[in-house]
């Protein structure tokens, strides 16, 4: 994964994370008949079945962080089929030392990928398809929520 210029580290990461909620956009990939997932391996959600996500960046456009995020973690381009709206994450957890949550302001969109998935990459150990109903799957319940508010199983 190559890291934007725009992107924040150290201490300055830390003080965001520890006072300001964070603006991200989380992908809900329709693949394969189902909903991709990553495992992931950082905070917050580290080991649960997560939708992929990123921050997004100042003076950068919802739509234009979707694809960058699909870039970084899927390795293609997408196309938005729904948005979804606006959800809160509140963790208990957070990948920054002396910092004990995290609060995400997230906007979730349906994408559908325009070429195969690439290999995981640094945030997931594995993808996974996951297939309706998903009434017998553990996912997170923020994962939940957003598969809730889709029609996808439904169509």
């Amino acid at each position: 994964m190559t890291e934007d210029e725009r992107w924040v580290e150290g201490d300055d990461w830390g003080t965001i994370v520890e006072n300001a909620p964070i603006v991200s956009v989380d992908l809900v990939v329709k693949y394969e008949g189902g909903v991709l997932l990553g495992l992931r391996e950082n905070e917050p959600a580290k080991g649960e079945w997560f939708v992929p996500g990123g921050t997004v960046f100042k003076n950068e456009r919802l739509t234009d962080a979707v694809q960058r995020v699909a870039e970084m973690e899927l390795g293609c381009e997408v196309e938005i089929r729904e948005r979804l709206g606006v959800f809160e994450h509140f963790y208990e957890t957070s990948e920054v030392d002396g910092v004990e949550s995290k609060h995400y302001v997230a906007n979730a969109f349906v994408v559908e990928p325009f070429e195969d998935i690439a290999e995981s990459d640094d945030q997931h150990s594995q993808f996974r398809v996951f297939t309706p109903p998903f009434d017998d799957a553990d996912l997170h319940p923020y994962v939940e929520r957003y598969l809730e508010n889709t029609s996808i199983g439904r169509e």
